[in-house]
Formats: C-alpha cells, sequence, structure tokens
C-alpha cells in the first residue's frame, strides 16, 4: 500500500493591509492549477470581507475561514 502525500501550500500574508493580501492572492493564483488548494494566513482585520468578496468575484471557492485572536485564516480552491 502507498500512501500519497501532498505539499501544503501556504501563503502569509501576516503585516500586509489592504489591498495587498488579494494582489498577492491574485499573483499565486497565477502559479496554480485548476483546482489546487491552498491557505491564507493573515491579520489585516479587512481580510476578512475581502478574501469573501473576491471569492464571489472571481469564482474561487471559500473552502473555510477561521478566524482566531492573532489571525485570519482561510482556505481556498482555485476555480475549476
Amino acid at each position: 500500500m502507498t500512501t500519497e502525500t501532498t505539499e501544503e501550500r501556504k501563503i502569509d500574508l501576516t503585516g500586509l493591509k489592504c489591498p495587498m493580501p488579494i494582489v498577492q492572492l491574485n499573483k499565486l493564483m497565477k502559479e496554480l492549477g485548476e483546482g489546487d488548494q491552498f491557505t491564507a494566513v493573515a491579520d489585516d482585520p479587512a481580510f476578512c470581507l475581502d478574501v469573501e468578496a473576491w471569492c464571489k468575484k472571481t469564482g474561487h471557492e471559500l473552502l473555510r475561514f477561521e478566524n482566531t485572536e492573532k489571525r485570519l485564516v482561510a482556505v481556498i480552491r482555485k476555480k475549476d
């Protein structure tokens, strides 16, 4: 039996303020294939609303969003 492991893609957006987290997400999407997913970590309070609106506008899927005291974490899948 073989076990396949996939590298977890993660982009650290901490310290960036609006609109830079979304600018960086746009750059990352150019490097990814359709259906690829990744985790984005940010600390800008505007990131929650920005990433939701960006996913709606671009068609990418926001799989999960977590808001903790110190960071905002979004798991996103590139549209097919």
